[in-house]
């Protein structure tokens, strides 16, 4: 399915329309310079470590929407900058981050849509630690690859399939 216009991703729309998507809590900030967007869903799990997030956002995104589940962390960033930019030039939709990102004022003005639970200065470990393309559970709902996310500034929803908008 073609990627859906931001301008009809409006998630109240869609659980009015769709009432069986699953909606992911309300605690994610919008910090990307796309305020709306969605994708065929992809997943990384690390904690404190981006090597994961590194290795997807360097490959064809197509697209998608990577799901980090950083375990919900506030010690560190799993996403800055330069990552994002990567994941923007290499064609990924946007990036939900169960964990801080940094460069907040640079992911503003990124063409690329990031929901994260806040901020931190300090950046993560890099041990190659990690896991990609399996079950994630993000603040009560699992979310796993193949799944569509749509997200706006309204909050998070999950759908089995693309959704016709």
């Amino acid at each position: 399915m073609t990627q859906p216009d931001v301008n009809t991703i409006v998630t109240p729309d869609i659980c009015d329309a769709y009432p069986e998507v699953s909606v992911i809590a309300p605690l994610f900030t919008n910090f990307g310079g796309v305020r709306a967007f969605a994708g065929p869903v992809r997943t990384v799990t690390c904690f404190e470590d981006n090597s994961m997030v590194k290795q997807a956002v360097g490959e064809p995104g197509d697209g998608a929407v990577l799901v980090v589940d950083g375990g919900g962390s506030q010690r560190c960033a799993m996403l800055g900058d330069m990552l994002a930019q990567k994941a923007a030039d290499n064609g990924w939709a946007g990036i939900v981050m169960y964990g801080c990102v940094r460069d907040v004022d640079i992911l503003a003005r990124t063409q690329l849509g990031v929901q994260a639970l806040g901020s931190h200065p300090r950046r993560s470990n890099k041990r190659g630690e990690g896991t990609r393309d399996i079950t994630v559970d993000i603040a009560g709902v699992s979310v796993r690859p193949g799944q569509w996310l749509y997200a706006d500034n309204n909050g998070i929803v999950i759908a089995e399939q693309a959704l016709e908008l």
